[in-house]
């Protein structure tokens, strides 16, 4: 799906978002804009270094993306109570089977619940195989403001091996979207940089 077909399509669901929107922005806790189907991808040179992010995850069990540390991470901001990430979570983790084996680690950002117990329930319900840090407060989030900072829930950001924020994608994605964009990151990191290249 092209970039224009994906931009027309946001704007059709805007009814259906409308239950994820509020005023404000996630600068904030209290409200946040919907998102606009944009695709932000940051060439290898100006990729900036990802946030560590540290937490519990919604059991409680210690979680951080630092043990992720080499692979290529995915990184999904959402809430069972937004439509549109109810609607991308089958394809997310379809993405996150496929290429569990290929050196690339799913992991979810609960925002705004209080209580984890909804989430737990929706994860068990679809089967969803990653963890998902429990974010009260919007910290782990915050994290990206120096990288790609988030405008809208759902929010994915794709973080290549080296630990630098590659992609930014706002509203929900496909798997296919998802999976090429996962593609291209691995391939960009694969590639050596001018600075290696021999001369």
């Amino acid at each position: 799906m092209t970039l224009r077909t994906r931009v027309v399509a946001a704007v059709g669901a805007l009814a259906l978002l409308a239950a994820c929107s509020g005023a404000g922005n996630r600068g904030t806790t209290d409200g946040f804009v919907s998102g606009d189907g944009s695709i932000t991808t940051v060439d290898v040179a100006d990729r900036k270094d990802a946030p560590v992010l540290e937490g519990k995850d919604l059991e409680g069990n210690p979680l951080s993306t630092a043990d992720f540390a080499g692979k290529t991470i995915v990184v999904n901001l959402w809430g069972p109570w937004c439509p549109p990430c109810r609607a991308e979570a089958d394809d997310l983790d379809i993405v996150a089977a496929e290429y569990a084996d290929k050196d690339v680690q799913f992991v979810g950002i609960l925002t705004k619940a209080k209580d984890p117990s909804e989430a737990i329930a929706f994860n068990r319900n679809r089967d969803i195989s990653y963890p998902s840090f429990a974010d009260q407060g919007g910290r782990l989030e915050l994290g990206f403001t120096s990288s790609l900072p988030t405008t809208a829930i759902p929010t994915t950001w794709i973080i290549d091996a080296e630990g630098r924020v590659a992609v930014r994608i706002l509203d929900k994605v496909s798997a296919s979207t998802l999976a090429n964009l996962v593609d291209d990151v691995q391939a960009s990191t694969a590639q050596p940089s001018e600075a290696q290249s021999p001369a």
